[in-house]
């Protein structure tokens, strides 16, 4: 309804994550820059943590857009219903069949795919969404998976984004080896005030309206609500107001 009437071609603060409307502040273009770097190195685990709506996962969509054709990545979300066996999720991550069978299969199943990648000259990489859900049983099993190697070749790269509790739990005792493998982390830290005003007029002007829809001051009350974090629905500011 308020796109036609503010010359919107779409909904330029949709909470959906599109990477087309990424703003580069400074804190975003080097967490994107430590991610690619961290798969370009070969890094054994990257993370990626940040408060909820600082942009974590517009960053990893990002990132999709932007890997090279030798690399095949998965992605898996939703960790949050994950329960007692996390390998069916991690095929399905990579688009391998997991229906109906044991976590030995699977797990033989993952193998088999690791060592056909290797073979073929592409490299591997897991991006787990809200890692911060899983247990320490689960992650200490993708730890045991990215053991699978060959002549010291790493066969998969893992990249942990999550909340900072991702962080409080890594380094519980049960997770240290997990935690020895980080080779590249970065916090995803919150917009500024001056960050805030230009992330709005960055949005408007993607989604093709006029920047000077938000004067200074109205920047400024996003900002006081936000604390350079978007927003969730719930009270004060319009959703649709918050960045």
């Amino acid at each position: 309804m308020y796109e036609e009437f503010y010359g919107f071609r779409e909904k330029p603060f949709s909470l959906n994550p599109d990477p087309n409307y990424l703003f580069k502040s400074r804190k975003h273009t080097k967490g994107l820059t430590m991610l690619e770097y961290g798969l370009a190195s070969e890094a054994s685990i990257v993370i990626l943590t940040g408060e909820v709506g600082s942009g974590k996962t517009t960053l990893t969509r990002k990132l999709l857009q932007r890997v090279s054709h030798d690399l095949t990545i998965g992605v898996m979300t939703h960790t949050s219903r994950v329960t007692d066996n996390i390998f069916p999720w991690i095929c399905h991550a990579f688009g391998l069949e997991h229906q109906g069978k044991d976590t030995v299969t699977l797990f033989e199943s993952l193998n088999n795919f690791l060592r056909a990648e290797h073979k073929a000259n592409r490299r591997v990489a897991l991006i787990v969404d809200e890692a911060q859900n899983l247990s320490v049983d689960d992650l200490d099993e993708i730890r045991m998976l990215s053991n699978i190697n060959v002549d010291d070749n790493l066969f998969m790269q893992l990249v942990l984004v999550g909340q900072p509790e991702l962080l409080e739990k890594l380094r519980q005792p049960e997770l240290r080896q997990l935690a020895q493998r980080i080779s590249v982390d970065y916090d995803l830290e919150a917009l500024s005030k001056e960050e805030t005003a230009l992330y709005i007029r960055h949005r408007i002007k993607i989604a093709g309206g006029t920047t000077d829809l938000f004067n200074d001051r109205c920047c400024a009350l996003v900002y006081r609500e936000s604390r350079g974090i978007r927003l969730r629905p719930s009270g004060g500011l319009d959703p649709w107001l918050c960045p």
